[in-house]
């Protein structure tokens, strides 16, 4: 299925951070990245780096609270309030390598205690503020987490039913508004006091490039969690990919709309940005078009990382809560945390005046691996090219759908441009996990000879750009065919009425897998049997008979983690008339 590639205007390409892809990637290293970012302490070279070189004064955070007024902090105050919290962290006798839970929403409290806590060289372990108990005990158990820092509504609903559960945890500091004394008498305690008895002045000791900054929980989808472990070099490709692949320059304000719980929340909800030095604009509530419009206008948003999700339901939402609005300050817009269809790009060129510019990359990666740059043509659909320093291929797989492995242990990789494979990119890189917690085995399985597989399906074209198929696990196998959700979800969102599909593999006695698609509409559009079978003949005549949905079924909503991957295990179950348990605990990585 071919896209037109959306051109750029030679003054965009000119003006960006990165105006010759083919150069700077040729001469490109990661040695010379460090030499501009020292690539230590990450808490220094994000916040207290700033105010050491005269830019104190610029505004780091700007908090859009879901009511009431906002607060801004600058990269002064933040410096001397993550301070305040190192201190803390001192005086309750923690110490580096010891990790440090957080479970709450976008608070201000919360992006401070992160950065006070990786001033201590601790390291930082984010929580997604919608989990029930089962996966934050899980997390916490893994971790052997001696600090927590939450809200108290929080604690009680989610912690203080499983606290016998968590031997190791000695110390829970409340945050927000709606705080009280002392809950139970398990070293729970309110932070403001803390805070406001310690020390703005702190000195960061000598920290190793190597030394763990963050542990991301993947998701629990399938058998127990993994614990990610990120370190302090990390800051070296998150702040190159902050200013190449999404562009950010002085004076942007960006806006990054992932939770905090998740690394995208980290990776470009705080460290890249803040290292780039550009001003964070973070809110509060939670998602409402009419809302999320507003910011981008009142905020003069420039550069804005968001999830295809959310695109979807601002697509959704219509013409309507974006009418009269201006949104001149837009520059770039990105997306990140599943594949991004080609419709939902050429909507952002129609409706915002901005295409959307896909991004990939994995909690295991770190930072961005794949991008589509401001300066160069989208291709919708693609993923973009890879962002310099990052080496990529496609492995070859057998007839059965296993990646080739030579006997050297190297990856066997495709030669010829749009074969499909799974794709790896070359190690070592900075932000590259470093180990799975607590579990050598899964860490290693993940590595081959020089290479990171990442279980993702791609094809690069003639032109260098990759595009995704699918995860390995969701590749259907029908009749032979090896058939990539994404590539049939994509036409199915150009029939006008589909705003949102997921499609899926069931077994089949004859065929091995067939091909079932859902769908929601939009635009006014009703579920009947008329408009399904105009949808089942529209996906045949775009994709043929072999590869297009046996079955199309219409639903109000679709199933979808906590950070807005489609969950296709749910719609298997609902498929095949299974049970689909108990989803409390699952969640995502984006």
């Amino acid at each position: 299925m071919e896209h037109r590639y959306i051109s750029k205007d030679p003054a965009i390409a000119s003006e960006s951070n990165l105006p010759d892809y083919d150069t700077l990637r040729a001469h490109f290293t990661w040695q010379s990245a460090r030499r501009t970012t020292v690539g230590g302490n990450i808490a220094h070279e994000a916040v207290d780096r700033h105010v050491a070189e005269g830019r104190g004064d610029v505004i780091a955070f700007r908090f859009l609270a879901e009511q009431g007024p906002s607060r801004e902090f600058s990269y002064e105050l933040l410096a001397r309030e993550s301070n305040r919290f190192a201190n803390v962290l001192e005086r309750l006798g923690v110490a580096p390598g010891d990790l440090v839970f957080t479970l709450s929403g976008r608070l201000p409290e919360l992006y401070v205690a992160m950065i006070g806590t990786l001033k201590v060289r601790c390291v930082v372990a984010p929580l997604f503020s919608a989990f029930g108990p089962d996966p934050v005990r899980q997390r916490l158990q893994a971790g052997r987490g001696r600090v927590l820092i939450t809200t108290a509504a929080a604690y009680r609903q989610k912690v203080a039913p499983i606290r016998g559960d968590l031997p190791d945890l000695e110390h829970v500091l409340l945050i927000g508004d709606d705080v009280a004394g002392d809950i139970d008498g398990q070293g729970v305690c309110v932070l403001a006091p803390l805070m406001a008895a310690a020390s703005t002045e702190y000195s960061i000791a000598p920290t190793g490039p190597e030394d763990p900054a963050f542990v991301h929980f993947t998701s629990g989808t399938t058998g127990m969690p993994k614990g990610a472990v990120h370190v302090h070099d990390a800051v070296v490709a998150q702040e190159t990919t902050g200013r190449y692949a999404l562009d950010l320059r002085p004076g942007d304000v960006f806006w990054c709309t992932a939770d905090p719980g998740w690394v995208t929340g980290t990776s470009y909800g705080l460290v890249a940005p803040l290292a780039c030095g550009v001003t964070c604009v973070i809110d509060e509530a939670d998602f409402d078009a009419v809302r999320w419009y507003s910011i981008l206008e009142h905020e003069q948003v420039s550069v804005w990382y968001t999830a295809p999700t959310a695109l979807r339901m601002l697509m959704k939402a219509g013409d309507e809560p974006v009418a009269g609005r201006d949104l001149t300050h837009l520059r770039h817009v990105a997306s990140v945390g599943e594949p991004l269809n080609p419709e939902v790009v050429e909507w952002g060129e129609t409706l915002l005046g901005k295409a959307i510019h896909d991004t990939w990359w994995q909690t295991e990666t770190g930072a961005i691996m794949v991008a589509n740059f401001a300066s160069m043509p989208i291709r919708p659909g693609s993923m973009g090219r890879p962002v310099p320093g990052i080496e990529i291929g496609i492995v070859r797989r057998d007839s059965s759908g296993e990646r080739v492995i030579a006997e050297s242990g190297q990856p066997v990789f495709v030669t010829q441009p749009g074969v499909e494979g799974e794709l790896a990119i070359r190690t070592p890189w900075p932000s590259m996990m470093r180990a799975y917690l607590n579990a050598p085995d899964r860490y290693k399985a993940c590595f081959a000879g020089d290479w990171y597989l990442s279980g993702d399906l791609a094809r690069i074209d003639a032109d260098g750009y990759v595009w995704f198929i699918g995860r390995g696990d969701d590749v259907i196998k029908s009749a032979g065919h090896l058939i990539g959700p994404f590539e049939v979800e994509s036409a199915l969102m150009e029939y006008p009425a589909v705003v949102e599909a997921a499609v899926i593999g069931v077994p089949d006695q004859v065929v091995g897998e067939r091909v079932e698609a859902f769908v929601v509409l939009g635009g006014g559009a009703e579920p009947s049997e008329a408009i399904t079978r105009d949808l089942m003949a529209f996906a045949r005549r775009r994709l043929g008979s072999a590869v297009a949905p046996r079955r199309i079924t219409c639903e109000p909503a679709l199933p979808h983690t906590q950070s807005g991957k489609i969950m296709r295990r749910v719609l298997r179950a609902r498929a095949q008339g299974l049970p689909e348990g108990d989803l409390s605990t699952l969640g995502g990585s984006g």
